[in-house]
């Protein structure tokens, strides 16, 4: 990644953390609980392969037609759900994202973007106007997320336990997110921390275009 090796590898563990998070999670509850879990999972694991530092790992002319090709399917998917708002839109915004990185990276990848070190490294071709319009929508969604993760905290005592279905157990938007009574194995706010994970992963990366 543009910015450093170190930077690189703490954002490949932190995105393969939460991708991992969401995989454990997309074992148990609702169909449409599993299917937002899995589509968290294969960001979070497509943001930490672009994520790892090309000075250790330099990957293939071809990987950027891969994500691509991926995160269209992934696009294509969540189109129809996204017709219905809510977290749906921002899967569909997430994956059109990593097609646009996947694209603009490969004039680097494949030479024309010099010797930086990084998948999305400087001199990858993203366009201004577009990268600037993703890194505010993330901006508003990393605020959005730490936001609904404060009130869980304070309100639980008085509220109702996690999970309970008390009215305070809801809190925090968790159920407009796709979670019911308290999401997937009653921790709704670790669920939420690895959105805002990625949310924040997501920025780091636009910001090298």
């Amino acid at each position: 990644m543009h910015g450093g090796t170190q930077a690189g590898w703490l954002l490949m563990a932190l995105c393969a953390a939460s991708g991992a998070y969401c995989l454990l999670r997309a074992r148990t509850g609702t169909r449409q609980e599993r299917r937002t879990a899995r589509s968290e999972a294969l960001m979070g694991f497509g943001m930490a392969a672009m994520a790892v530092p090309a000075a250790v790992l330099s990957p293939p002319d071809w990987a950027w037609a891969v994500y691509a090709a991926l995160f269209g399917a992934a696009a294509v998917r969540a189109l129809r759900p996204a017709l219905r708002g809510g977290h749906h839109l921002h899967h569909l915004v997430g994956s059109l994202a990593m097609v646009y990185m996947a694209v603009a990276m490969a004039p680097a990848m494949t030479g024309g973007g010099g010797g930086h070190a990084g998948h999305g490294a400087a001199g990858a071709g993203g366009i201004p106007l577009l990268t600037g319009a993703l890194l505010v929508y993330y901006v508003c969604y990393v605020l959005g997320s730490a936001g609904r993760l404060l009130p869980v905290t304070a309100a639980t005592p008085t509220g109702g336990a996690p999970g309970s279905g008390a009215p305070g157990a809801g809190l925090g938007g968790y159920d407009a997110e796709g979670f019911r009574g308290g999401g997937a194995h009653g921790r709704p706010e670790i669920a939420t921390a690895c959105r805002l994970t990625m949310g924040i992963g997501m920025f780091a990366m636009l910001l090298t275009l």
